[in-house]
């Protein structure tokens, strides 16, 4: 009888196998592709897809297990989970490939208060996970320790809400020392990157020839705050300065940038991209004449 070695080697095997990757049947020894996506065979993904159901199978039948050690059971239980995100992520391939919605018309686990059951959705506990140190507590707890951890996580949120304008640091510059501070650092920076400049290009740096930053003078966010209120309410006033009022006070919260350089940029229409396109014609015509 010929070994399995030699039974490769024969000519009808590899006849079988190039048919097999003709049809898209992907072959027996292949290992199961980490991207879902790689995979453009509606065929292979329903195969890999059941390959990853018989894996869970497996997990969930040894977690059962009493002789495993809760440290053992947190690995099969987590492996558990990564295969179901993996058997989630095959079946959105096999409906981007215009197969079966396996997902469609699943039920959700209901208690008899009809609230959803904790643990079903997410992270899943199985078999002797659900009797781990805290798990336990955490599936089998009551309605009023659940709306007692529901308010802690509002509570805790509504913390950090309607904060005044100290805590994000909005006033900060009011009193100008943050201000006064700034500029010197931007002065002194902008005074030794001037001095390198003029020794890399081997000119003889003086102090007093070295020019101020050109920028204009910065304002505090309150200034700029009253400002853009102030443009507001002459803006209400006159309807017709509305735009005008719109880019000024874009232009007094970012100061750097002037009302001209706000503007939308002037797209041209098709009778100026035919004379352009009519103008260049004759350039390069010209320009071969005058060649030839």
């Amino acid at each position: 009888m010929a070994r399995n070695h030699e039974k490769a080697q024969s000519t009808l095997y590899r006849f079988r196998q190039v048919q097999a990757a003709e049809l898209g049947i992907p072959a027996a020894n292949a290992k199961r592709p980490r991207v879902t996506n790689r995979v453009t065979n509606l065929r292979e993904a329903e195969k890999w897809r059941g390959e990853v159901l018989r894996e869970i199978s497996r997990k969930v039948s040894k977690i059962q297990d009493f002789g495993l050690t809760d440290y053992e059971v947190r690995d099969v239980n987590d492996e558990i989970n990564k295969l179901i995100r993996e058997k989630s992520a095959w079946e959105n391939q096999i409906v981007a490939l215009g197969g079966a919605n396996y997902k469609r018309g699943i039920p959700k686990m209901l208690d008899d208060e009809g609230k959803e059951v904790p643990g079903s959705r997410g992270y899943k506990y199985f078999g002797r996970a659900k009797d781990l140190p805290g798990v336990k507590e955490m599936l089998n707890r009551t309605a009023e320790q659940e709306a007692e951890a529901e308010s802690f996580r509002s509570q805790k949120f509504k913390r950090f809400a309607n904060q005044p304008p100290e805590y994000y640091g909005d006033l900060d510059e009011d009193d100008g020392v943050l201000l006064e501070s700034e500029i010197d650092a931007e002065t002194q920076a902008w005074r030794r990157g001037y001095v390198d400049l003029l020794e890399e290009l081997e000119v003889e740096a003086k102090s007093e020839d070295i020019p101020d930053i050109p920028r204009p003078q910065p304002k505090s966010l309150k200034e700029l705050r009253e400002q853009a209120d102030n443009n507001m309410q002459e803006d209400s006033s006159d309807p017709t300065n509305r735009a005008a009022g719109d880019a000024g006070r874009v232009s007094a919260m970012f100061n750097v940038l002037d009302s001209d350089q706000l503007k939308m940029p002037e797209v041209p229409d098709r009778a100026k991209i035919e004379q352009f396109i009519l103008l260049a014609k004759k350039k390069a015509l010209r320009k071969q004449y005058i060649g030839q």
